[in-house]
Parts: structure tokens; sequence; C-alpha cells
């Protein structure tokens, strides 16, 4: 089974599983705007169209073409009790959580590998770039050759029990090749813009989004060097570590006009801490403490070097992993915007070897988040 998202690259990789397999095709609708409303009846949501449903049709366009059966099949309460409680739970801590991991996680490589095997499919296999490789009978994640576009980071959750039955076609690929292919076998999604937001919930204006369901309540921005209050913001929850647009902070007299980033937030006070671009110090951290940690196989070595990415398309920075007692600690030189609620994914080379969530930053004896 071939799971249609209704996008180029999953389109593609029904397309060349065609030449080797018997296919059939899912489609998996996990979000509802209507249902999954506020709870105060908020009509900009009862109004809105789910991106979602252009996505089938699009899905339904690319099975017919490629004459596969597609199914079709909700995940609503899943997403909702597996994903975005949980997401909205950490931005209610003043975290940035990352839920397309958990996605992943619980609902593309469980319910949906679940559904796969119940429809008589042998293996499920999507249009992610990554790849999986066994060797003496142990499944490996790796990254894809296409390193721009390699998503490993966001399957580094997933055990390797999940992935024995699981197929990546577009591992050994290049973006570049897969449109080629869309556009050659006459693909209706063969330019349609990638998707870049929300894991199923789509692009839309996400802080007006998260309004819906998060209390706005105005505070002060703060520079954390003088401690001059330099604004007002629409509520600390919605900002993160590391921002750089949106604090309408432009034109302060006797500060620099390059702008501010946001360097600490204080949850209980709903204060916002900023510093100057030029010199934003206290985003600098060398170490940090994981939470909910997964392995692919076994857990790496203490005294070996490792990389690190700390979010999607960073580069990849050297680090060391230790286990006090009940902690997992990375340690690595200084690095900036390390948020508590990301993941942090380990790689040996090109090996993908699991990951966990940010707990909390260090710099050196001093913590830095809230």
């Amino acid at each position: 089974m071939i799971g249609l998202s209704g996008g180029v690259d999953s389109a593609v990789a029904g397309l060349l599983l065609k030449e080797k397999y018997d296919v059939v095709a899912g489609f998996m609708r996990n979000w509802d705007a209507i249902a999954n409303q506020d709870i105060l009846g908020n009509p900009t949501l009862q109004n809105s169209v789910c991106p979602q449903e252009q996505d089938y049709a699009d899905a339904m366009d690319v099975a017919h073409l490629l004459d596969i059966p597609l199914y079709r099949v909700d995940f609503i309460k899943e997403y909702w009790d597996e994903v975005f409680t949980y997401f909205i739970d950490e931005y209610k801590r003043g975290r940035t959580p990352n839920p397309d991991v958990f996605c992943n996680k619980y609902i593309k490589f469980d319910a949906f590998l679940k559904f796969t095997f119940d429809q008589g499919a042998e293996y499920l296999a999507t249009g992610h770039y990554a790849r999986i490789k066994k060797i003496k009978g142990v499944t490996y994640l790796l990254k894809a050759k296409d390193l721009s576009k390699d998503q490993s980071y966001f399957l580094a959750m997933l055990s390797a029990k999940q992935l024995e039955k699981v197929i990546f076609p577009l591992g050994e690929l290049t973006k570049k090749t897969v449109r080629t292919l869309a556009i050659k076998h006459h693909l209706s999604v063969a330019t349609k813009k990638d998707s870049t937001g929300v894991c199923f919930i789509g692009e839309r204006d996400f802080k007006d989004f998260l309004m819906n369901y998060l209390p706005a309540t105005r505070g002060n921005i703060v520079d954390i060097n003088t401690k001059q209050i330099l604004g007002t913001h629409d509520g600390v929850l919605f900002y993160t570590l590391g921002q750089r647009h949106g604090l309408a902070l432009g034109g302060i007299k006797n500060h620099d006009s390059r702008g501010f980033v946001v360097v600490k937030k204080d949850v209980s006070q709903n204060i916002l801490y900023v510093a100057s671009r030029e010199q934003p110090t206290d985003l600098y951290s060398n170490w940090c403490e994981l939470e909910k940690v997964s392995w692919l196989n076994d857990a790496p070595h203490t005294k070996k070097r490792y990389a690190v990415k700390f979010r999607y398309r960073q580069s990849d920075h050297p680090c060391t992993i230790e286990f006090n007692q009940d902690r997992i600690i990375l340690r690595y030189q200084d690095y900036p915007g390390v948020t508590p609620g990301q993941i942090a994914v380990l790689y040996d080379g090109d090996v993908c070897l699991g990951g966990g969530i940010i707990n909390h930053i260090y710099s050196d004896n001093k913590k830095l988040d809230i």
C-alpha cells in the first residue's frame, strides 16, 4: 500500500512501485476543521475549508492515472489523542513541539500501518526521502541520498520494528528527478507546491490558529540585558526561542536597527525576553537534557562522538551522549537556538540512531530555559 497524500512525492513513489509490485493506495484524513473547532464555537474554524479535501481529490486523480484502488481512512480521534493534544500541551508549557515526528510515530507508521495489513497488503510505502537498510537481520534508518530533502529527522522516533515492513521508494532519488518523472508521466500533481504546514492541519496563519486553543494574554517584551520594556506581545506562548520576525519592535530609539531575537520566555509572568540580533549570546547552549528518548536499535555508546540535528535541515553538529542515572544528556560545542520541546536527533554518519524531546538547555552550569 502506498500512502497517497495528494502531493508529488507520494505520487511518484506509487508510480515506481507499480513497476515491481501489486499496489493499492491509502489516503489518511486526520483533521476535521469542524469537529476540532474551538470549544467556544469559533466561527472562523466552523467556516474553514480543510485543505485535505483538495489533497484527497488530487490523490484520487493520481490513483486513477496509476490504475490502482484508493482507500480512504479517518484517524481523526487518534490524531487528536496522540498528536494534537500533545502539541497543545507543549505550547501551554511554553515549549515548541514538533508534531510531525509524533504524527509519523503514532499515525502514519502505527495506525495506518495496521490499516495497511488489515487490507491484506504486506508492506507500507510512503514518499519520504529516507532509506532503509537491513544488515544481518537488523533494520537501519539512513539519510536520503538527496541531503537537501532528507526526512530521516521526522522518522527518528520510530522503532526498527515499525520499519521492517516499510518501503521508501524515493530514498535514492533527488527532488529534481522526482519532479521530472512526474512531468514525464503526466501526473496531475507534477508541479504542485510542497506542503510546509503542520502535519495534516495544513498551511494557515499559525499564530491565529493557535489562538483558537491557547489563551491570548498580552504582556511585556523586555530587553534581557537592560531590563527595559520595549513593547508588548500577544501572549508568550505564541513565540519561540530564536524567533526574529513578528515582534513589532522596529524603530526603537537608541537600539540596534537590525532588530531583536527571542532569547527567553517566562510563562508564569507572561514576559517575553529579547536581545539585539547583533550579539544574541543568550541563545547559545552547550548541553541539553532529553526526555522520551527512542532508539531505533541499541542505545549509542557514551565514549563515541556522534552528530545531532536540533531541527529539520540544520547541519549536523558534533556531540557526545551521557546516561546519568535517569537523565540522558547531550553535550556539544556552543550552539544557538536549541529549543525545549523540539526533537534532538542523533546520527552516526548516515545512520539515524533515534532521538528525544529537548527538555532543558544549559550553558555550562546555567539553566537557560523556563
